[in-house]
């Protein structure tokens, strides 16, 4: 390995995959953005765009490092458009099955002395990095969402991680301007391990008719000073990203204090994920929120 990470692809141009790239691309980096389609691809890149703009009218940008951002952001149509990338962060669905799928097309074609990384919030690093050809330069780089303004990333070795994988890693995210917690390779890390079951919780709450929505989401805020209710989160999240933690949680670890709530399984059967398929605890699709219970 050089040491120097100029060149970063992500993979997934989603609401994490398009943060990371923002970030990335705000902080010097070029950087590559790849999804299955160049309508996702494009997508990706407009809401940059937009969320920069917005930076820029708040004050928080001037319009030339708007400009300058995005000229360093290029799509990435195939997988091979990745091939020279020093750093690959993947960030896609949190799916294990898919992610080992997308290690498995991106290694071939990919520079040998590349770092490797994931965005998961959950999976195991290890068992991750051991479906890909580069164990001892895989690691996990866990940003919070929206990734351009949540200031923390989780830092999460694998067995085999190298120390000057981590390093790196570590200096890459220091560039971006996060601070940085270091976990240690068990199911959900340190936020998710404590967060989702809280947010478990709430829907249990919900579900055995302690409280309505508003309620718990209102006693929550006011009475734990929580910027946003559990169920307003859960929903901003995506009902389905809660519920596979939930799973890696009971699986993980075997208790049955991590069993989803079947009222959250319910909502993700029924396709209702929260703010991105428009209904979820909340129903999003008029002028102003309303809960659906």
């Amino acid at each position: 390995m050089t040491g120097k990470i100029e060149k970063v692809g992500v993979i997934g141009a989603g609401q994490m995959g398009s943060g990371i790239a923002h970030v990335a691309a705000l902080a010097g980096y070029q950087v590559k953005l790849y999804d299955l389609s160049a309508e996702r691809i494009e997508g990706g890149i407009a809401t940059i765009s937009g969320n920069l703009a917005r930076q820029v009218s708040s004050g928080k940008l001037e319009d030339k490092e708007r400009q300058d951002t995005l000229a360093r952001i290029g799509p990435a149509t195939t997988m091979e458009g990745l091939a020279d990338m020093d750093l690959v962060i993947e960030a896609a669905t949190e799916d294990e099955t898919v992610k080992r799928k997308i290690f498995s097309q991106l290694c071939p074609v990919l520079n040998p002395e590349a770092l490797l990384a994931t965005n998961t919030s959950s999976i195991s690093i290890t068992r991750l990095a051991a479906q890909t050809d580069r164990a001892e330069r895989f690691i996990g780089i866990h940003f919070m969402n929206p990734v351009p303004v949540m200031k923390l990333v989780e830092l999460v070795r694998g067995i085999a991680t190298e120390d000057q994988t981590f390093e790196m890693a570590r200096h890459f995210v220091e560039a971006l301007g996060k601070t940085i917690t270091v976990a240690e390779d068990f199911p959900a890390f340190i936020v998710n391990r404590i967060l989702l079951p809280m947010i478990n919780e709430a829907i249990y709450t919900l579900y055995e008719g302690v409280g309505t929505v508003e309620a718990i989401d209102t006693a929550m805020k006011l009475g734990a000073n929580h910027p946003m209710g559990p169920l307003q989160l859960a929903d901003f999240i995506g009902l389905d990203t809660c519920l596979s933690i939930m799973q890696v949680l009971h699986e993980g670890l075997a208790d049955s204090k991590y069993r989803p709530c079947p009222l959250l399984v319910k909502y993700v059967e029924a396709g209702w994920l929260g703010r991105k398929t428009g209904r979820g605890f909340y129903d999003y699709r008029g002028e102003t929120p309303v809960p659906t219970r």
